[in-house]
């Protein structure tokens, strides 16, 4: 075959991208049947799968052999299946707002852009909302590479019943951008973990500059909007979201900030998702008190020890209301109803004063 004039290619292209259209119409055909088996047979049966669709973007990364980067393909088919689940089940989800903010791209990162999404002021409202029905499911943030646990969202689990079911990374880099760059800056709005990741930057930058803390970034892209002399500290979102122009480009301190987000509803993951309590890539969550006596944590830690099962993290945090008294945040490896993990956190139940299971979820994917 001889050399194919350009014209020749976007035909080959445009065949293509009908026979793609055709398989994707055939997908949602198919998913569209599953629906109504599971209708049938469990007027509550849950659509969303995240076990199963970690699954499948496992295996679309794994057989990946085309030019297209693995994230790429994956990202590609975590649409399709999007809006796919959207023909089973619409779903509602609930983020830390405004509209920009990182919180929202952890969402639509996980879900994909078929989800409809309700903004919240607060962690606390995401918890809520979800507990209400008002949402089906939330994301919250509850660690940064930078700054550590997130507070609030360990009160929150603490003090709710909503289920971790999935797990969704960020990487966070920061804009600085106003309305007019032509004006002198005087103040600088932002998130306060947000200023203090780029606390060097800006003495750096903007000494004499007044900095203040607000609610979340996007609040801030949406309050400078209006406000001459004003700054935010941003989203590469909340640029055209909120109309403003760049100052300056990822001016975080450290290179490589990544926040991990937490995906909460009200089931458990299943175990009889083809044998998933042997074979599941994930990992379980899980908050302790101990007795507030002398080697207790020791005596926490023995029984993963003892099964082989490796913690993933461990974290302090003070109880709520009760002066010095502490909780632990551990993260371990396999599903909570793996025989080996089951043993060890029977053991552990028998040692401390409580133990709340938060849930077996996929380990990231994307």
């Amino acid at each position: 075959m001889g050399k194919r004039t350009l014209s020749e290619l976007r035909d080959e292209i445009d065949v293509l991208d009908k026979k793609i259209q055709l398989l994707i119409g055939n997908r949602a055909q198919l998913v569209a049947k599953v629906a109504q088996v599971k209708k049938a047979s469990d007027d509550s049966s849950v659509f969303y799968r995240p076990e199963r669709e970690a699954q499948v973007l496992r295996s679309i990364i794994k057989r990946n052999n085309s030019l297209l980067k693995d994230k790429d393909m994956a990202y590609i088919f975590r649409q399709i299946m999007s809006a796919c689940l959207a023909l089973e089940q619409p779903l509602n989800i609930a983020y830390l707002g405004p509209e920009g903010t990182f919180t929202q791209e952890a969402a639509l990162k996980h879900f994909g852009h078929s989800v409809s999404t309700l903004d919240c002021v607060s962690i606390d409202e995401i918890f809520h909302q979800v507990e209400k029905g008002n949402a089906h499911y939330g994301v919250v943030p509850i660690e940064n590479s930078s700054n550590g646990m997130i507070g609030a969202t360990v009160d929150m689990l603490y003090s709710q019943n909503l289920k971790i079911c999935g797990e969704v990374e960020i990487a966070i880099q920061h804009q600085l951008m106003s309305a007019n760059q032509s004006q002198g800056i005087t103040v600088i709005y932002a998130h306060s973990q947000a200023l203090n990741q780029c606390q060097r930057w800006l003495n750096n930058n903007y000494p004499n500059t007044e900095l203040k803390s607000v609610a979340s970034n996007a609040l801030a892209a949406c309050i400078v909007k209006d406000e001459a002399g004003a700054a935010a500290i941003a989203s590469e979102v909340a640029l055209d979201l909120y109309g403003l122009e760049r100052i300056a480009k990822n001016i975080e301190d450290k290179a490589g900030n990544v926040t991990r987000f937490l995906i909460l509803g009200k089931e458990n993951i299943s175990t009889s998702f083809e044998n998933i309590s042997t074979s599941f890539e994930g990992k379980t969550s899980l908050l302790v008190v101990i007795k507030h006596e002398s080697g207790t944590l020791c005596d926490l830690l023995e029984p993963f020890k003892q099964q082989g099962i490796n913690m993933i993290q461990l974290e302090k945090h003070p109880i709520p209301g009760v002066k010095w008294e502490y909780l632990f945040l551990i993260d371990i490896e396999g599903h909570k109803d793996n025989k080996k993990v089951k043993l060890a956190l029977a053991e552990v139940a028998s040692r401390v004063l409580k133990v709340n299971v938060l849930g077996s979820y996929p380990v990231a994917v994307l």
